[in-house]
């Protein structure tokens, strides 16, 4: 487990921190009846009656505590978590008294996207006590019935002695990405025979960091333009590669190892074999997070527009990545994030980490023009917007770049099990005519020169990066 960071509590609050019981209330009042009554009454019976309560009272009142509990939750060490990955925590109750607690009540949140499947102090070896496991948290659908509570949603009690601390030990799974809270957690503590009871120590919550899964992915080498130095991409540049692009007259600066002899010997001329150097390109993932659809199942379920969205983002930018690539990552929003392009493996790790903070922002204003304008981007660079494609502003956004002579590839992000509304009345022939404006959309789009492809995982952009290179090697017409 890391570092907890326990919250301390000023030295004037814990006296203030703690009340009686009703329990303490119903022993002075009977022990103070019996009292009066015996008295009154002159019953020695009532007097000795009263004897046990009193005494018990100020028994269990001899020693009062000073400090209330703290409690602070931490998170397990097991490395990266992935979705479907194994995810853990505790949830830790300290005693920094010297009298000892007698019971305390430990409860805590849990993001609906984190299963707690086991629950337990690690001392008492609880586990979820025969119930079945909840799934997916504290109000994620369940497969097949509905909703489910999580496990952690329900308190732990237990004892802690004095100097020492509990760990409420949690355990499950991942079931989507992004920063997900445990927390926040409470605890109550009885104390001195249950007379006394302290007030609710709340700690702040612990964001669980939870990458997204990386589909399989893989593309051709096919690339419309080679910007850098060096790399693995053939470029339309002469340089030292490996692509033979010619045979040509040997000039100063040549080197000997490039001679093509059986040429040379039959034009009596010198001549050496010209290569097109191989460079690095630059890829621009660009995420549509105007609108979303569909409805999120986690790792192993249905996929919404967002989930595409980022899962496509990590695979396309660990392939290109591993390749020697240059990638940037920007947001089509009223946010406008920007990742600057960089290349290797710290920049995939920072990739990851910045998938974690997309959101849907629906805006009515229209994103910034010096933001998203074709301006800012490489005239050299891929552009793969991910997009569903379900608002205007979106394919408005795409024929620009098209007509800035970006080369632009559209993903289609929109879940292909999308179901229509089962309303009566005009729902479902509003729905088709949606669908048939949409499939307008595109088709103006591809009249527009931008291709328009659904993910499809390993594969997808194949087709289209052959056209698009194709397209950039072509001559071009009136000199332009």
């Amino acid at each position: 487990m890391t570092g907890p960071t326990v919250p301390t509590a000023t030295e004037a609050e814990p006296a203030a921190g703690w009340a009686p019981t009703p329990a303490l209330g119903r022993a002075v009042l009977l022990a103070g009846l019996l009292l009066v009554a015996g008295v009154l009454l002159g019953r020695v019976d009532l007097i000795v009656l009263a004897a046990p309560f009193a005494l018990g009272t100020a028994y269990a009142l001899r020693r009062r505590p000073t400090a209330l509990p703290q409690v602070w939750i931490t998170q397990g060490d097991g490395g990266p978590l992935v979705e479907g990955g194994d995810v853990a925590a505790a949830v830790s109750v300290g005693n920094p008294d010297t009298v000892d607690y007698d019971l305390v009540v430990t409860r805590t949140r849990v993001s609906q996207w984190l299963r707690i499947d086991r629950a337990g102090f690690a001392r008492d070896e609880a586990a979820d006590d025969g119930e079945p496991s909840a799934a997916p948290g504290t109000g994620a659908p369940a497969p097949g019935d509905g909703r489910r509570r999580s496990v952690a949603d329900r308190p732990f009690v237990t004892s802690v002695p004095s100097g020492a601390a509990v760990d409420l030990e949690l355990a499950g799974k991942a079931l989507r990405w992004g920063r997900h809270p445990i927390g926040p957690a409470g605890a109550r503590v009885a104390t001195a025979g249950g007379l006394l009871v302290s007030r609710a120590v709340i700690t702040e919550p612990v964001r669980v960091r939870v990458y997204p899964r990386t589909e399989p992915f893989e593309a051709v080498e096919a690339m419309p333009r080679a910007a850098g130095l060096v790399g693995a991409h053939h470029s339309r540049r002469p340089g030292e590669g490996g692509e033979l692009a010619g045979v040509r007259v040997f000039a100063p600066g040549d080197r000997l190892r490039r001679v093509d002899w059986r040429v040379s010997l039959r034009t009596r001329q010198l001549h050496v074999a010209a290569t097109l150097s191989d460079r690095d390109a630059e890829v621009v993932v660009l995420l549509d997070v105007l609108a979303e659809a569909g409805r999120s199942g986690g790792a192993d379920g249905a996929a919404s527009v967002l989930d595409t969205t980022v899962r496509a983002t990590a695979a396309i930018a660990e392939h290109y990545l591993h390749r020697g690539d240059r990638v940037s990552l920007l947001e089509y929003g009223p946010a406008a994030r920007r990742l600057r392009p960089a290349g290797g493996r710290r920049q995939y790790l920072t990739v990851l980490e910045w998938l974690l903070d997309v959101r849907v922002h629906a805006s009515a204003h229209e994103p910034y023009d010096q933001v998203f304008g074709p301006q800012l981007l490489s005239s050299d660079a891929l552009v793969v917007v991910l997009t569903p494609l379900l608002d205007e502003r979106s394919a408005q956004m795409l024929a620009r770049l098209a007509r800035g002579g970006r080369f632009v590839v559209a993903v289609d992000t929109l879940p292909t099990d999308l179901a229509s509304p089962k309303d009566r009345g005009w729902a479902e022939v509003a729905y088709r005519l949606w669908r048939l404006d949409r499939e307008t959309m595109i088709g103006q789009l591809r009249e527009h020169g931008v291709p328009v492809v659904r993910w499809a995982g390993a594969g997808s952009l194949d087709q289209v990066l052959r056209d698009v290179a194709r397209l950039a090697t072509a001559p071009r017409v009136g000199g332009r």
